[in-house]
């Protein structure tokens, strides 16, 4: 289930819609740095405080021509509450069917209190703007994480 992400390589085009139900593909976006972070589900305490952090250093990434997008299983309606409830700033992608996630490799077998499922594991994979793999984070926790990304994003631009 899970894909092994290698760096240099073509990112998986995608098209999903945002909280607004705007369709957003990978190739609209070239010419620009894409931060993709995976997560869970809307309104959980982990998902939250990275969408805050993200949310919170949003003008940090666009001085460097980045764009950030979460993806997560939930629906386009979850996204825009989760957004508005929180005060969001970040764009939130909707992949009920989590072909997408699954294309990134975060949908993965996860364990808890000795029960087996699959799910997204947290992760974050970072595009160029000629929309190959930057570098790839496959299993983060959420606090601290926006920045961990902000500063590898500005260590590359250069």
């Amino acid at each position: 289930m899970s894909k092994e992400l290698k760096i240099g390589e073509q990112a998986p085009d995608f098209s999903l819609k945002d909280q607004d139900d705007s369709s957003i593909t990978l190739e609209s976006l070239a010419g620009k740095w894409v931060v993709l972070y995976f997560y869970p589900k809307d309104n959980t305490s982990g998902c939250t405080v990275e969408a805050l952090e993200f949310s919170a250093l949003k003008g940090d990434f666009e001085k460097i021509d980045t764009l950030i997008l979460g993806i997560s299983p939930d629906s386009v309606k979850s996204h825009r509450g989760f957004i508005e409830k929180k005060e969001l700033t970040v764009r939130l992608l909707s992949d009920p069917e989590h072909q997408v996630i699954e294309s990134f490799g975060a949908w993965q077998l996860k364990k808890n209190y000795g029960r087996e499922y699959y799910g997204v594991m947290r992760s974050t994979v970072l595009i160029d703007p000629s929309g190959n793999i930057a570098f790839h984070w496959p299993k983060v926790k959420a606090k601290g994480h926006a920045r961990v990304v902000l500063e590898k994003v500005a260590e590359l631009h250069g």
